[in-house]
């Protein structure tokens, strides 16, 4: 009897990526930047979020779509710092995936606000696959992980617009290698800005925020021109 194999992924990623171009144009219509932010558990994805809302709250209207696995502990944070916030819990899975994001987008007022950021799930694997509709992504690494968190997971770094490394207030207690992490990033995505930060220190932070300043004012210009 012969076995035949029977691969849905290619029927979840199809359905995903419909979704995500529908996010996109609705995002654009807007003109809203959309960071779709990921990284492993602990490297400090809620804190650069915090951080990033206090340096922008001023001048931008911020909205925070969480997603984890349960709880809404984070999602209480971003609002006590004055942004738009809506939790998602996955029940388990390791990722977002669009129709979580268009059911969350549908709770917004979009025409309020001029950045989303979406925190994924902390995962360093399944998260990669799983277009949301962003404008760019961002990925931390926090140095308390290894600079060898690159050979390691080369996928989600390589799919990556934006590296944050954040902890470096920690570089003098950990065995970090700088130069190796960079060597590593060159070579898996040449592309990829690097922006080194202390989120919980401000360190750092105003490339960072120079950077998505720019991402935000060009999905503005682009909505205005249409």
């Amino acid at each position: 009897m012969s076995l035949a194999t029977i691969d849905v992924s290619q029927h979840i990623l199809g359905k995903n990526e419909a979704l995500a171009k529908e996010l996109r144009d609705l995002y654009a219509k807007h003109g809203i930047c959309v960071v779709n932010l990921l990284s492993g558990p602990g490297a400090g994805k809620t804190s650069t979020i915090l951080a990033t809302i206090e340096a922008l709250k001023d001048s931008y209207h911020i909205a925070v779509i969480e997603g984890d696995i349960a709880s809404d502990v984070d999602a209480q944070k971003v609002k006590e710092h004055g942004a738009q916030a809506v939790q998602i819990n996955t029940g388990g899975l390791c990722h977002l995936e669009g129709a979580m994001i268009k059911r969350a987008t549908e709770i917004l007022d979009l025409n309020q606000t001029d950045l989303i950021i979406i925190e994924n799930v902390g995962n360093l694997v399944c998260t990669v696959d799983f277009d949301l509709g962003e404008s760019f992504k961002a990925m931390i690494l926090s140095v308390p992980e290894g600079h060898d968190k690159p050979l390691k997971y080369p996928g989600i770094f390589q799919a990556r617009n934006v590296i944050l490394l954040n902890k470096i207030d920690t570089l003098p207690v950990f065995d970090f290698d700088t130069d190796a992490f960079y060597r590593e990033i060159d070579d898996l995505n040449p592309n990829a800005q690097i922006f080194p930060i202390s989120a919980t220190k401000h360190d750092g932070m105003d490339a960072w925020i120079t950077y998505l300043t720019q991402r935000i004012e060009e999905a503005r210009s682009v909505a205005l021109s249409e």
